[in-house]
């Protein structure tokens, strides 16, 4: 399967969604820091499962209906930095869905992830993190997950990469950096955790409207063996 995931920048790339689609067909798209009182159902092939509905930078996640069925989304709040309480930029800061996979016969998990800035502290992002695994395994437990989105994790990835290996989950830098706007933190920003799935490529995309660069990641089920639905 191949998920596309994409920081919009204030919603200002939501206008390039419809050719990303186009262009990459991909089965699902994660999307951060847009507008969802604008977001339609559809976008090309892909249907809107669930977005955020209290945040000023919303998430939210689409899928391939022809493929895919949409069991159970939730949203979750994460432990909120400074600039969180002051600026309100967003609430909910996970958004996750619950999938059959009629294709492969199997359940998975996917999420849209958008962490604290980088006027927060590394250690507020790596525990934001770590309870959106946690309230994803309570969504999908035992399922197979993936969550994408903009980590802002510029530099210090060793420790975060130590930190997801004792959690179970696997860290998948893309192939080139996702985030340009500013040289000193230039770097891999959108990233993919996973567990229960073999990522087999991340890659970045063209440059659009956004600070961001968009993300193309394919993986496959690690375990064949596992239960059918």
């Amino acid at each position: 399967m191949q998920v596309i995931s994409y920081n919009l920048r204030k919603n200002r790339a939501s206008n390039e969604l419809f050719a990303l689609t186009e262009q990459f067909d991909p089965d699902m798209l994660c999307v951060q820091e847009c507008d969802t009182t604008a977001l339609p159902t559809e976008i090309g092939s892909l249907r809107l499962a669930d977005s955020t509905l209290r945040n000023r930078l919303g998430l939210a996640v689409f899928y391939r209906e022809d493929r895919f069925t949409a069991t159970k989304t939730q949203s979750f709040e994460l432990k909120k930095s400074l600039h969180d309480h002051l600026l309100q930029p967003a609430h909910e800061r996970l958004i996750g869905t619950r999938f059959t996979d009629t294709k492969a016969e199997r359940e998975l998990v996917v999420a849209s992830f958008h962490a604290a800035p980088l006027t927060a502290l590394n250690s507020l992002r790596r525990h934001q993190i770590a309870t959106a695994h946690e309230q994803l395994r309570e969504l999908g437990p035992g399922l197979p997950t993936l969550m994408v989105g903009d980590y802002n994790y510029p530099i210090f990835k060793k420790h975060l990469n130590e930190r997801m290996l004792e959690s179970g989950y696997d860290l998948t830098l893309s192939d080139s950096s996702t985030y340009t706007r500013y040289k000193f933190f230039r770097g891999h920003f959108d990233l993919a955790t996973s567990i229960g799935l073999k990522i087999d490529s991340v890659k970045t995309l063209e440059r659009g409207t956004s600070d961001h660069l968009p993300i193309l990641v394919t993986a496959s089920y690690s375990d064949v063996h596992a239960p059918r639905v």
